[in-house]
C-alpha cells in the first residue's frame, strides 16, 4: 500500500506540508509521495484538470494499491483524479471539499469570495497572509509558521470555477476527516461534505492537522492499510 498526498489551495511544495505525517507512516513501512499541482507551481499555471492529471500520473507510476489523500481544495483534485483508476483503494478527505460531478469549488460558498481571497488581475489569486495564522494555522509554532508562510503562492483562479467532471467517491470507499477546530472551513460546512463519504472520523484539530498532529492523521490512514 502507498499513500499519495494532495495539498490545498494557495500553497506550493506539498512534500513540506505532508512531511510530518509522511514520517509517521514511513515508520510503519508505508511509502508516500506528494503531488506537485500545476495550478500552484507550473508556468503557465495549470487548471483543475492539469492538477488531476498530475495525480493520475503518480497513480500510473505503480500498480501498487494507493490511498489518495486530499486536503481542502485537494478534495476537488482527488475526486477528479481517482475516477475509474484501478489503483485507488480508498479516498481520504481532510477538512475538504467533496464535489459531485458538475459542482465547482465556488458552488460551496456564498457566491462572494471569502475575505482572505485576493485576485491579482492576471488570472491568479492568493490568500491574504494576515488571515493565514488566525484562520488556517493558529496552532503552528513560530518556526513552522515561517516555513508555511514561505510556501504561500498564487494559484490559477480558474480552478475555483471549474466543475468536477467526475465524483470518484461514488465508486471508491472514502473517509472524511472532519477537523472540529477548523476556523477556515467551518465544521458545519465540513459536515455537509462529510455526509457524502463512506465513513467520517472527527478530530479536535484545526485546518492543517497533518502538520501539527501527524500522529492523529497517520492513525486514520494506517487503520485502512489492513482492510
Amino acid at each position: 500500500m502507498r499513500i499519495i498526498f494532495v495539498h490545498g489551495a494557495f500553497v506550493r511544495d506539498g512534500a513540506w506540508w505532508w512531511q510530518p505525517t509522511a514520517d509517521v507512516v514511513a515508520e510503519h513501512g508505508l511509502r508516500s509521495s506528494a503531488a506537485v499541482l500545476p495550478s500552484c507551481e507550473a508556468d503557465p499555471r495549470g487548471d483543475l484538470h492539469d492538477d488531476a492529471a498530475a495525480v493520475r500520473a503518480l497513480l500510473d507510476a505503480s500498480d501498487e494499491p494507493a490511498l489518495l489523500v486530499g486536503h481542502s481544495y485537494g478534495g476537488m483534485v482527488i475526486s477528479e483524479a481517482a475516477a475509474g483508476h484501478p489503483a485507488v483503494h480508498r479516498l481520504f478527505y481532510v477538512t475538504s471539499f467533496l464535489p459531485d460531478a458538475g459542482e465547482a469549488l465556488a458552488d460551496f460558498g456564498t457566491g462572494e469570495p471569502p475575505p482572505w481571497h485576493v485576485s491579482h488581475g492576471d488570472g491568479t489569486a492568493s490568500v491574504r497572509e494576515e488571515f493565514v495564522r488566525p484562520r488556517f494555522a493558529q496552532d503552528f509554532d513560530d518556526a513552522t509558521y515561517g516555513g508555511a508562510a514561505a510556501r504561500l503562492t498564487a494559484q490559477n483562479e480558474a480552478v475555483f470555477g471549474q466543475p468536477a467532471t467526475a465524483a470518484a467517491w461514488r465508486e471508491i470507499p472514502s473517509t472524511y476527516v472532519l477537523c472540529a477546530g477548523d476556523l477556515a472551513t467551518r465544521p458545519e460546512t465540513q459536515r455537509k461534505h462529510a455526509a457524502r463519504a463512506t465513513d467520517v472520523v472527527e478530530l479536535d484539530v484545526p485546518h492543517h492537522p497533518f502538520v501539527t498532529r501527524p500522529d492523529l492523521v497517520a492513525g486514520v490512514l494506517l487503520a485502512q492499510t489492513t482492510t
